[in-house]
């Protein structure tokens, strides 16, 4: 049973690492707090990114949710 749920934590994990990857940089990071950003803040979300943000909100959550299991068994 816990080998089972370490493979779909590995696999949940592999997977939101790819999401996050894949995701397009919405701002320019610590460059912007200087006052450097060129970038608007508020940006829309369409197609693809749309789709990503809830992959990985998703998948976010199911690893913090495998985390907690394993800890407790």
């Amino acid at each position: 049973m816990v080998t089972a749920l370490m493979v779909i934590q590995l696999l949940v994990s592999l997977s939101l690492i790819v999401a996050v990857i894949l995701k397009e940089s919405k701002g320019e990071g610590l460059g912007s707090i200087g006052g450097g950003s060129t970038q608007m803040l508020f940006r829309s979300v369409k197609g693809l990114d749309q789709v990503l943000e809830r992959v990985t909100k998703y998948l976010a959550v199911a690893f913090m949710f495998l985390s907690l299991l394993l800890t407790f068994i």
